[in-house]
């Protein structure tokens, strides 16, 4: 789930139970696969293989199945699936505007799974088009605060086109266009400053504030479609405060 960052911030903190961890692992080596098909088996000379190979280490996937992935998806290796993006759109409950990411080599297993997931947990599918305006494509970096302030931050990355630094209490987010998303990642590790990923997501322009009902509503929806092993990412466009959030962690 990439739509709220504080959501995030909570998930990563809780315990990840093996079956969870599994299917992280695999939609991470699926990134890494599609990525080095897309631009070729080198991360130096293909930012996206490279971000992808990072994000995986971060989640302690073995190096081995990195390796393994590369080689597959660049054809050095048989067995790489041909996999394709498809992007679903749909509303959640109290009319949450949802995007999902499917990355998958059954096109109508996707479209069962989401549908299924949607309403099952109080969402609906859209025409495609009819979601999607709500949201801009834009680079996002997570950076682990550390001893770290938001004016170091700020320092290392506005001349490389960053936007905006927010703080999300354990992290700094990093907003910039998703054109300037490898500049951005560069600059901050000629700063000497560790990030956890970098990635172009579906940022919202505007968002649905939700009570400790609708944040739980939600949240079991996300769940559900991230259970699917075709779905990548789901953006959404709400927002939980602080006190509610505790609420439902609680």
């Amino acid at each position: 789930m990439s739509g709220h960052s504080k959501w995030a911030t909570t998930k990563h903190k809780k315990a990840v139970i093996d079956a969870k961890r599994g299917k992280l692992f695999a939609k991470l080596i699926k990134n890494i696969e599609v990525a080095a098909r897309m631009g070729g088996a080198d991360p130096d000379g293909n930012p996206t293989l490279y971000d992808a190979i990072q994000k995986a280490k971060k989640q302690s996937v073995p190096n081995k199945n990195i390796d393994s992935a590369v080689k597959r998806g660049a054809g050095l290796e048989a067995g790489g699936a041909d996999y394709e993006t498809i992007m679903y759109e749909g509303y959640g409950p109290n009319g949450v505007a949802v995007l999902i990411e499917c990355l998958t080599d059954n096109r109508n297993r996707a479209t069962g799974d989401v549908r299924v997931a949607m309403t099952r947990n109080g969402g609906s599918m859209a025409d495609p088009g009819s979601v999607s305006y709500l949201f801009n494509r834009k680079g996002v970096v997570i950076v682990p605060k550390g001893e770290l302030t938001e004016d170091d931050v700020l320092g290392a990355v506005l001349d490389a086109g960053a936007e905006e630094v927010n703080d999300l209490g354990e992290n700094f987010e990093v907003i910039s266009e998703a054109t300037d998303l490898v500049a951005v990642r560069t600059a901050l590790q000629e700063a000497g400053i560790d990030y956890d990923s970098a990635e172009a997501n579906f940022v919202p322009t505007m968002q649905v504030q939700l009570d400790e009902d609708g944040a739980r509503k939600i949240f079991k929806l996300i769940d559900a479609l991230e259970d699917s092993d075709d779905v990548q990412n789901v953006f959404a466009n709400f927002d939980v405060s602080d006190e509610v959030m505790a609420k439902v962690d609680a």
